[in-house]
């Protein structure tokens, strides 16, 4: 039973997911009161929370039920943080049955509850940093702005919050899905295909034939091609950036991966490996499912794939699974039509009974008709390294050309409007430190003293004059702000001055918004597009067959087996690109890997992603290095640094975190790329790479043993892993 919310101070609902046991517990309004000791109950100082079983509240009822279920919650945290500038980040209510967390961004209240301890603390406060950088990622720079991002995540058009909610809701359950069944979401890396040649050969062919192309092209109307990428599935085949395009951060790089996979989900792998189309017809792969769809599920059916008769069938009489490695090069196809899928667990029928069926109906009820969406393309919002300097959230518009169901092309463009995004930014990356400094008191000094201020002047009247009168809000809120500030009588008093500052921040935010979020944007041509899908198409047809195969296999156990022997499983990161190096888990039914598909390949599967968040929450407190018995098995946790050249760098103190700090990974923060830079202020004159490894040892093996080999692996494991990611 779980719920994820976000909520503004004044207890407004501004977006909201949850699944069907949590909807089937919450009462209608006015349904009556819910006593202390009432069934289902939920008691938090002295309220008593409508948790009940009964009919599902439909549309605005639903809502309100909503609103008043958290609404005492939100104000309670509201007036701590008024009164004391703190307040509680996580609490269990009665019997420690629903563990809720929450966090704070700007003015908004994020929530996330679990009342079937299927998820922890640590997982909880994970989902609402990543939302918020999903919303950051939609939204921009607008979410400096409450009032302005209020509008944004519920527009007053009920079908367009419905096409925004439904968008977070896909994306929420894209990425639990992938949290659960995917190492490289599970530890927050990107994952490279390792096949040089490929690679290299298609970094080349997106170079000539896609880039400069597009780019040259009369056609591209003003947006140029700044990034090219190919996706098996979840895994990176190559990667290419124009000379003058800004670097794409790995956590950018992760995110855009998690919305291609919303888009088009991966399927069972005898779907992908099923017959081709002819050459001569060119019918598209299977359209957008995600994002167009509401989840109305837990946890455990994030991977359910449904599949019509005719591929039951074809299941059934498919051939025996046959275990081989795939050799690097187009001609070895899949020896059986069954393939090695990951994620795709079919339901069984005992496990759909009739309330099942009638939670899932009511909940599509709840939720309303599906409002269509055109998503592809779609507007992002990525850091940026410029030569004007860092840039947080540049937009871009992301085109993702399906290839073949599993195989993914993506175009990443920039408009001719983005140096006003940059002017914009540094803009309000200046009233951003002006606010602090009159936040700080008489002690930072008279305002008109400060040294950067003649400066942000001199920017903001340029910017209000390139307008030409455009928006008549900013050029007024501009003016009143420099009567208050530069007047010669003296000048406003703090708080004035505060809310001066805020008011030329929200129309700042207020012209971002309209530049890049109210108009439709530009994308490339349809016929540009299609040229790109159409060469790519026929640069890897031979490939096709053996880039799902070894997508699912990518890396083999059975390589490694001789020289580390009691080694069954290892997770190797780069911390510095970002990327990660693992053999293949999976553990569906339709598929295996070297481990089989019974229970020891889940068990397994269960101590990696235990190891995974033991890792991290030892990481939290200072630990680099982790070594335990667990059952049969010794688990170990490394992580060092390294320079350029591969020399092993001194052990150092890691900061210790606190319990409510931003997760450990890319995705809620980028902990690795704060801890590089720590490191560093140490060894100015080198260049610092940090790595991670985690292994899974049978238990027999003496720890001695147990971390000379994991010396041993990450000496062999370096060299691919500098793969250059052009």
């Amino acid at each position: 039973m779980r719920c994820v919310l976000i909520a503004s101070t004044a207890a407004e609902l501004l977006f909201y997911w949850a699944d069907a046991a949590f909807l089937r517990r919450l009462r209608p309004p006015h349904a009556g009161q819910v006593g202390r000791d009432g069934t289902g109950g939920c008691v938090v100082r002295g309220r008593a929370w409508a948790l009940t079983r009964g009919p599902v509240p439909q549309g605005p009822a639903l809502e309100d039920s909503l609103n008043t279920l958290f609404a005492p919650l939100i104000i309670s945290c509201t007036a701590l943080l008024e009164k004391l500038a703190d307040t509680y980040t996580c609490f269990a209510t009665e019997h420690g049955r629903h563990l809720h967390v929450l966090h704070t961004f700007g003015d908004c209240l994020y929530i996330a509850v679990n009342g079937d301890g299927t998820e922890s603390e640590d997982d909880l406060r994970r989902t609402l940093f990543v939302l918020r950088r999903l919303v950051e990622a939609h939204c921009g720079l607008v979410t400096l702005d409450s009032h302005l991002v209020r509008k944004e995540l519920r527009p007053a058009d009920s079908e367009q919050r419905e096409r925004v909610w439904s968008l977070l809701r896909g994306l929420l359950e894209t990425y639990s899905r992938l949290r659960e069944e995917d190492q490289s979401f599970a530890v927050e890396a990107v994952e490279r295909l390792i096949h040089p040649q490929l690679c290299e050969q298609c970094i080349e062919f997106l170079e000539r034939q896609v880039v400069q192309y597009i780019n040259a092209s009369p056609e591209r109307g003003g947006d140029e091609v700044g990034h090219a990428f190919l996706l098996v599935h979840t895994k990176l085949l190559a990667f290419y950036s124009s000379r003058n395009a800004s670097s794409i951060r790995p956590a950018d790089l992760l995110i855009l991966i998690l919305l291609v996979q919303d888009l088009y989900p991966s399927q069972s792998a005898e779907e992908e490996l099923g017959p081709q189309k002819p050459a001569g017809g060119e019918v598209l792969p299977q359209g957008p499912k995600r994002s167009e769809s509401i989840p109305v599920s837990g946890p455990g059916s994030h991977g359910a794939a449904e599949k019509d008769s005719d591929d039951q069938d074809t299941d059934d009489l498919s051939a025996p699974e046959v275990y081989y490695t795939p050799e690097p090069s187009p001609g070895r196809h899949s020896t059986g039509s069954e393939s090695w899928s990951e994620g795709a667990e079919m339901l069984g029928t005992g496990e759909a009974d009739a309330a099942d069926v009638q939670m899932a109906e009511d909940l599509l009820q709840t939720l309303g008709p599906l409002v269509p969406e055109a998503s592809n393309p779609r507007r992002i919002f990525l850091d940026a390294n410029l030569r004007e300097g860092y840039c947080p959230l540049l937009p871009h518009t992301m085109h993702c050309l399906p290839l073949w169901p599993g195989i993914s092309l993506v175009l990443l463009t920039k408009g001719p409007t983005t140096q006003v995004a940059v002017t914009l930014y540094q803009l309000l990356d200046g009233f951003l430190v002006l606010e602090r400094k009159l936040e700080e008191g008489p002690e930072a000094g008279a305002p008109r003293s400060y040294p950067f201020l003649a400066e942000l002047r001199q920017r903001m009247d340029k910017f209000v004059k390139k307008l030409s009168g455009q928006d008549i809000q900013l050029q007024n809120t501009w003016v009143d702000f420099k009567n208050k500030i530069f007047s010669r009588c003296e000048p406003g008093s703090s708080l004035e001055l505060l809310q001066a500052v805020a008011n030329v921040k929200r129309q700042l935010c207020s012209v971002y918004r309209q530049l890049f979020l109210a108009s439709a944007g530009h994308s490339l041509s349809q016929g540009l597009r299609d040229r790109a899908q159409k060469l790519m198409r026929e640069k890897l047809l031979d490939w096709r067959d053996f880039l799902l195969v070894k997508s699912r296999r990518n890396i083999t156990m059975v390589s490694y087996l001789e020289d580390f022997p009691g080694l069954v499983h290892f997770i190797y990161v780069d911390r510095t690109a970002g990327q990660m190096m693992a053999p293949s888990l999976s553990v569906t039914e339709k598929s295996s890997s070297e481990l089989g598909k019974g229970p020891l390949a889940a068990f397994i599967k269960r101590k990696v992603w235990s190891l995974i968040a033991l890792a991290r929450r030892y990481l939290q407190k200072g630990y680099t290095t982790l070594m335990l018995q667990d059952g049969d098995y010794c688990c170990s946790y490394f992580l060092w640094f390294e320079n350029e050249l591969g020399y092993k760098l001194e052990v150092m103190e890691v900061p210790v975190l606190s319990d409510d700090s931003a997760p450990i990974g890319m995705l809620a923060g980028d902990y690795y790329r704060k801890l590089l830079r720590y490191y560093s202020k140490n060894h100015q004159a080198e260049v610092v790479k940090c790595y991670e490894l985690l292994t899974v040892h049978l238990g027999i093996i003496p720890s001695e043993l147990v971390v000379q080999q994991a010396c041993d692996l990450a000496r062999r494991l370096w060299e691919p892993s500098r793969i250059p990611l052009l």
